[in-house]
């Protein structure tokens, strides 16, 4: 047996205690597995606007069949579950729309949301709309202009006549988002901002169901009705409707439409949002490959408002036009992902 020196010795413990500490650094990673390792599961809210419930089956389809991870749609009024959301008690809401929640915006200061991607390539459109035989009358229909003057919605006041409240006949309609909603919030203080109360009642649909069934009946009978609507959104693929012009965009006018506690509101135009994925802090500093894939999620305003068309047309579920989507353009959600998960998503998709 060789000789044991002190040096030797010394080298010895010196190569054990690096061996040790590389063991250690290896069972701690992998006793830290992300989110999906460590069989919790994923909680999407479950948005009820079209263009987001298919976002949030497309987000849901690769992480499950992609990433291996479970999930679960938690359903609520939108306050509650992007409350849920900033609490932890959720993980992801799939189309959040920047800029119009006060919720979304204090768990961003704090810490506890993240934002990621651009769902949508140059951010949302919406504002307050009429039928386009309104303006511009369809003689295939035998309409008559009703308002070949109307441009604006500073004009609305003498208009009340044509959009007829059913109610209150003395007065005209103007159909909001239904209550809860981010957007109920804005056109009301909208409404007051363009001090319309006298001449409109300031209409909620129950549903956003509701709200489509009441704009496509009017339409297909050709009848006048002043809404508000967004894109992308499959109603607005189908039908042709004029976006009628407002105030000019200001900073300081939008902050007292977007605060309910902002004093008098002054009107301006819609603030474009950007559609991005609100993602927990938790999942989001657990999963960062998912994470990244949420950064590479887009798709182009004409195809996302061709898919939600086949939703509101055919009367056909989110997951069933989210699985067409990814059977039919590989192109686009394949740069999602790596090639890897890709292959996972497909072979998923044939069984």
């Amino acid at each position: 047996m060789g000789r044991l020196t002190f040096a030797s010795i010394r080298a010895t413990g010196t190569r054990t205690l690096v061996a040790l500490a590389c063991a250690v650094a290896a069972t701690g990673s992998h006793a830290a597995p992300g989110w999906c390792g460590a069989g919790k599961t994923v909680k999407f809210a479950q948005i009820t606007w079209e263009s987001g419930a298919l976002m949030t089956e497309m987000v849901r389809t690769v992480l499950e069949k992609g990433y291996g991870c479970k999930t679960e749609l938690v359903t609520g009024a939108t306050a509650a579950t992007e409350t849920a959301l900033a609490r932890g008690d959720l993980q992801i809401w799939a189309e959040h729309w920047t800029g119009r929640s006060p919720i979304v915006a204090r768990a961003l200061q704090q810490g506890s949301v993240k934002l990621v991607g651009e769902l949508i390539p140059g951010g949302d459109r919406e504002g307050w709309y009429v039928p386009d035989y309104v303006i511009n009358g369809d003689p295939k229909r035998g309409i008559k202009p009703l308002a070949p003057q109307l441009r604006s919605i500073t004009q609305l006041a003498q208009y009340k006549s044509l959009f007829t409240d059913d109610e209150e006949p003395d007065r005209g309609r103007f159909y909001n988002c239904p209550s809860g909603w981010d957007c109920e919030r804005f056109n009301t203080r909208l409404f007051d901002a363009y001090k319309l109360g006298d001449a409109y009642t300031n209409f909620h649909p129950g549903t956003g169901a509701g709200l489509d069934a009441a704009i496509a009946s009017a339409y297909e009978r050709g009848k006048p009705i002043l809404f508000y609507y967004w894109q992308p959104a499959g109603l607005m693929a189908k039908y042709r409707f004029i976006r009628l012009d407002g105030a000019p965009y200001s900073d300081a006018c939008w902050k007292t439409i977007a605060d309910a506690n902002g004093g008098t509101p002054c009107a301006s135009a819609f603030k474009v949002s950007h559609l991005m994925v609100a993602v927990s802090t938790p999942f989001f500093d657990a999963e960062p490959d998912a994470v990244a894939f949420f950064g590479k999620v887009s798709i182009p305003l004409a195809l996302d408002e061709q898919l939600v068309a086949q939703m509101h047309e055919r009367k056909l579920d989110a997951s069933t036009v989210a699985k067409t989507f990814f059977e039919q353009h590989p192109e686009i959600w394949k740069q999602w992902v790596d090639p890897a998960v890709a292959a996972r998503v497909q072979a998923a998709l044939r069984t």
